[in-house]
């Protein structure tokens, strides 16, 4: 019986996570487990999907970028760990494992592995339970706006002010994303540069869930692009969505001239 995409991209999220949470219990050099990481999980990742899904392309952070997948209906699109900083950190627990499908011009399917809290929140999961049931935030407390541990966006400061909001960093785009899945921020944005894999599987899943996902100035998220940047993201419950754009407009509007948000990287 031929597995689904949106359970293989389960399955395969939850066994690259199990793998690595192996590895990690060695226990070693920091930058070394974080390297070993990024390979194990990439190289079972390419290889399940070569055996599984072989005629689908596949784009990951941690392979050559073949650009036969631009002609491709159906490319995978894998960061074998997500949050690789926070990987090689004792006791951390927001890092990931990202797999989603694009075809036919769309995110299909996705699975966001968090190994280390034991989760795998997934389409498939979305798609047959329907929409994660967010914890509602109480009356009169302050929005939760997720951002980056080491590069926060420029504005972010403006923008938690004129909300009266606050700002709460964290590693992984996959862990942010599960936050607001699960009710426990209210967004997460981001700007100064990502790459597909930081945010395909997440906005697949964070849709399937019922949230709003796109660029920070209300625009289209696009896949499968001959580069592969993804600049600025924003997840958030559809009905923050027009607040949030709005604010977020202002806010960038009000730096002061020639302040530039920091240059494209893999920080989420």
């Amino acid at each position: 019986m031929t597995v689904s995409d949106d359970d293989l991209a389960a399955k395969l999220a939850g066994e690259a996570g199990r793998r690595l949470i192996e590895l990690r219990a060695r226990g070693g050099d920091a930058k070394a487990l974080r390297d070993a990481g990024d390979r194990l999980s990439h190289e079972f990742l390419t290889g399940e999907l070569a055996r599984l899904r072989p005629g689908d392309a596949v784009l990951s952070e941690e392979g050559a970028d073949d650009p036969a997948r631009l002609s491709a209906n159906r490319v995978w699109i894998v960061d074998p760990l997500d949050g690789t900083r926070e990987y090689g950190e004792p006791g951390r627990t927001d890092w990931a494992v990202h797999v989603a499908l694009w075809a036919g011009g769309e995110l299909t399917a996705g699975a966001v592995g968090l190994p280390a809290q034991d989760i795998v929140l997934s389409t498939a999961e979305m798609k047959s339970t329907g929409p994660f049931a967010r914890i509602r935030q109480e009356a009169g407390l302050p929005l939760r706006l997720l951002v980056s541990r080491t590069r926060p966006p420029e504005f972010m400061t403006d923008l938690a002010a004129g909300l009266d909001a606050v700002l709460v960093p964290m590693g992984s785009a996959g862990a942010k994303a599960a936050a607001v899945i699960s009710g426990q921020a209210d967004a997460y944005i981001h700007s100064g540069g990502q790459y597909e894999w930081d945010s395909a599987a997440p906005v697949a899943v964070a849709r399937a869930a019922g949230l709003h996902a796109s660029r920070i100035d209300g625009s289209e998220l696009r896949y499968n692009q001959a580069h592969p940047s993804v600049p600025d993201i924003l997840i958030c419950p559809v009905e923050l969505a027009a607040t949030l754009l709005s604010a977020i407009s202002r806010s960038r509007s009000a730096q002061p001239a020639g302040l530039t948000e920091p240059g494209r990287t893999t920080t989420q």
